[in-house]
């Protein structure tokens, strides 16, 4: 069955007769608007739209779908009516970088939960370029990711959460020979560098920059866990962001070095659309970390 908030969509393009003008009111690009009722059509089983260059119009059957739909809608929001205006409810589709997971988002999660428990999250692990995509498609309705090297695209926006120094990370128990000052460690000692296409290589690769000194490549991952587990297993060195909420000194198989030459931070922060209807969820978000909400 479709989700209520495709049949929504829908509803809007009928009334609208426009992709772009229904992505306008819902805070989500044309092709965005044109992805998702494609989609529906294919689960239907039935063209919904007679497509032109600049409008769309309902075919006979998208005309029959209208009171379906509208009939689906209104008694999902009978159903999911809230009894008290301060409450939050119904699900919402968030994503979440796993270095995320493991600092602080987390705790915002745990506290917002408590607080109303009728709200039910779903919670996908991954990238901060994949989400890009998703969050701006409709598909999730949030993501917790590393500030876009670039900015936000029309229809989108990032707000700071929190922040994280770049540091070098060294095992307690190398499998290589170890120098005692951390540039003679990043000329001479396996470096397991962070992927150079992700949103956080690029910030270490900032970080390298600024120390000056060309490291030895011994793999490049794309994620901060894998990373640290082979530092902890002697396998290389590394310069990651200091994740939040970790409690790093009683880590007793890596060593955590603050390099004075290193200014970068991995800035952390909620990515939505400008408009979505889950945003009283991301403004608790947002207090929790006390960032300014309109």
């Amino acid at each position: 069955m479709p989700q209520i908030r495709t049949l929504e969509l829908f509803l809007t393009v009928a009334r609208t007769g426009s992709f772009v003008a229904a992505g306008a009111q819902v805070g989500l690009s044309s092709a965005a608007v044109g992805l998702q009722m494609r989609a529906l059509e294919q689960e239907l089983g039935r063209p919904l739209f007679q497509r032109g260059p600049r409008s769309v119009q309902l075919s006979q059957q998208g005309q029959a779908f209208i009171a379906h739909a509208k009939d689906l809608v209104t008694r999902w929001a009978s159903i999911s009516e809230v009894p008290q205006a301060q409450d939050l409810q119904g699900t919402v589709q968030v994503g979440a970088l796993v270095s995320a997971l493991m600092g602080q988002f987390a705790d915002a999660l745990w506290d917002i939960k408590r607080q109303y428990p009728a709200l039910e999250v779903h919670l996908f692990a991954g990238l901060s370029a994949t989400f890009f995509g998703q969050v701006e498609r409709g598909e999730l309705d949030a993501a917790v990711v590393a500030q876009p090297p670039e900015r936000e695209s029309a229809g989108m926006t990032w707000s700071p959460l929190y922040s994280e120094p770049m540091v070098l990370v060294v095992p307690r128990k190398p499998h290589f020979e170890l120098p005692s000052q951390p540039m003679d460690m990043l000329r001479n000692c396996p470096f397991l560098r962070f992927d150079r296409q992700t949103w956080t290589g690029v910030l270490v690769e900032r970080a390298i920059e600024q120390c000056g000194v060309a490291v030895r490549n011994e793999l490049e991952l794309n994620s901060v866990e894998a990373i640290l587990a082979l530092v902890r297993q002697g396998f290389g060195i590394s310069i990651v962001p200091k994740l939040r909420n970790i409690n790093w000194s009683r880590d007793s198989q890596l060593q955590l070095i603050t390099v004075p030459r290193i200014s970068v931070q991995r800035h952390v922060g909620l990515l939505e659309r400008i408009q979505h209807p889950r945003q009283r969820f991301t403004a608790a978000i947002k207090q929790y970390f006390d960032y300014p909400t309109p």
